[in-house]
């Protein structure tokens, strides 16, 4: 009987994890982060607030795992990014992409709570750039290596610098709704960095 009830309660503790992670994706895309709470996430997932609290120890943590968990956010690395040989051509195609996703409410509303979460709480903060930024912002960096060793990027370029340069006008825009981020602007921000600003 003991062997029959360890999966069984594993399927439910599962379940429960689902439907929580879900609860909290539906209630900030209704309530938005501010009247997000865990008696609400707890209503929906039709669970009691300790289950959460058993495995989360905040609203926030809740929903970093339901944004990565969800497939909003590329947690983890994934496949090497577009080389055709033509880096400007590869990293419009990348950042276009890019536009796409952050315009998308499954990715801005989240994204954007946990962004301001993570101001006030480092350790969430450190947990969001490791599991939702970083992975993309490697691909790129090995990506632009890549174009080193091809004689593409000067070998005196640093690929990580060279990454904030194309990604850190996209964040701005984005999160301070300066203007529209549209494929123009994406395509705009790779030649200018690609290119340069001084007069040649």
């Amino acid at each position: 009987m003991a062997d029959k009830a360890a999966p069984d309660s594993a399927r439910r503790s599962e379940r429960s994890r689902r439907a929580i992670l879900d609860a909290a994706l539906e209630l900030i895309g209704e309530l938005g982060y501010p009247r997000l709470t865990i008696e609400a996430i707890a209503s929906r997932a039709g669970v009691g607030k300790q289950t959460i609290y058993r495995w989360w120890p905040s609203k926030a943590a809740v929903l970093l795992d339901a944004f990565t968990a969800g497939g909003q956010a590329p947690e983890g690395a994934g496949a090497a990014l577009p080389d055709t040989g033509d880096l400007e051509a590869d990293l419009k195609l990348v950042l276009r992409a890019a536009v796409d996703e952050m315009n998308a409410p499954a990715y801005d509303l989240p994204a954007r709570a946990l962004t301001a979460e993570g101001l006030v709480n480092p350790e969430l903060g450190a947990h969001f750039v490791d599991r939702v930024l970083e992975p993309s912002l490697r691909l790129l960096a090995e990506r632009l290596r890549a174009a080193q060793d091809a004689g593409q990027v000067a070998r005196d370029v640093d690929p990580r610098v060279a990454v904030e340069l194309v990604c850190g006008p996209l964040t701005h825009r984005w999160l301070l709704r300066t203007l529209p981020l549209t494929h123009e602007y994406a395509d705009a921000v790779v030649e200018t960095a690609l290119r340069g600003i001084l007069k040649r």
